[in-house]
């Protein structure tokens, strides 16, 4: 896991060098047309759901690949390869904290009483308790993302040292696989959230230690982050695309799961990436029970203490209140 880390580090160091060979985006009166991004095979995410609903107007989506996780994302959009990126708010907090301009503008997903982030043992496993994770293995879908955070939070609440978490042995594995690798013996513990958890639990046989809401409630997971300098060089771009995305978020928290099944599975069709729909029928929504996506304080305050008590991060170093925006929501009651 050192040696993952240690990578990552290089390469948001290599992000942050290349920052200054991406002006073409961020020049004033070059408007930008198409925004690229990355996204997830098999589902439709928020931004290409405004397409489709219309609501992005002539601004064109550009899709560049297929993302292996938030802080990956992250990355990608600082080095300037991508315009926008979903990221768990957590894993934005680090982002900030090492120096760079990045703004989260809307949220992305999050975790309520529909769907959240499950970690789950096979029936008959031994582990019962925060202490029996020790010396086992624990699938992440990447390190320093939503996962990570919630599991370490769990584990330190629950009275574990810092010895005993690093214990904890953490397996990069795309959650697409967690959990027939559950079932094969080769994890310990898998992560299910949404469409992924509601099909373990059909195929049945697994048991939830715990998640997230069990800690937070409901709560808004991650952020679309944009780049400071894009946001201040094309505030066109960047106010079509908030508002686009706050109205897919007000259209999907209001109308009926089977007519967003069927959207989806059209949307999917139609663009043409051969990718298999099986997890569709599975989708309840993505989580956010704020109207439009809006983004508050608390978003982000739990994972600045959490860094803060490891230290990771001074006292006072970030507040809360001022690593996100709202400016462009039209369901935000003020901007900030």
């Amino acid at each position: 896991m050192k040696k993952i880390i240690a990578a990552l580090s290089l390469s948001l160091c290599a992000a942050l060098s290349s920052v200054g060979c991406v002006s073409d985006r961020t020049k004033l009166g070059e408007k930008v047309t198409e925004l690229r991004y990355q996204s997830t095979a098999g589902l439709v995410n928020l931004a290409e759901l405004a397409q489709d609903l219309g609501y992005l107007g002539d601004l064109k989506l550009n899709y560049v690949g297929t993302v292996q996780g938030g802080p990956q994302d992250l990355l990608t959009l600082v080095a300037g390869d991508v315009d926008f990126a979903s990221a768990f708010n957590g894993a934005v907090v680090k982002v900030v904290a090492a120096g760079l301009d990045v703004v989260p503008v809307v949220a992305s997903y999050g975790s309520n009483q529909a769907q959240s982030v499950g970690f789950y043992v096979l029936e008959n496993s031994p582990i019962r308790s925060p202490h029996d994770f020790i010396g086992k293995k624990v699938a992440m879908n990447a390190f320093g993302a939503h996962y990570d955070f919630v599991l370490r939070d769990y584990l330190q609440k629950s009275g574990l040292s810092q010895d005993e978490i690093a214990q904890v042995e953490m397996i990069l594995l795309p959650p697409i696989s967690s959990e027939q690798a559950l079932r094969n013996g080769q994890i310990d513990v898998a992560v299910f959230s949404n469409i992924l958890e509601k099909r373990a639990l059909k195929n049945g046989g697994v048991r939830k230690i715990f998640a997230d809401i069990d800690l937070y409630g409901g709560f808004t997971a991650g952020s679309y982050s944009m780049r400071k300098d894009f946001i201040e060089a094309q505030p066109e771009a960047y106010h079509t695309f908030v508002a686009g995305v706050a109205k897919a978020h007000h259209w999907l928290q209001t109308t009926p799961i089977e007519q967003v099944q069927a959207r989806f599975s059209r949307i999917i069709q139609e663009r043409g990436r051969k990718e298999n729909q099986a997890l569709i029928p599975y989708f309840v929504g993505y989580g956010v029970d704020e109207v439009g996506g809006v983004q508050k304080a608390q978003d982000f305050a739990p994972w600045i203490a959490q860094m803060q008590a490891v230290g990771k991060l001074k006292p006072n170093q970030i507040q809360a209140e001022s690593i996100f925006s709202n400016v462009g929501n039209p369901y935000a009651k003020t901007e900030h």
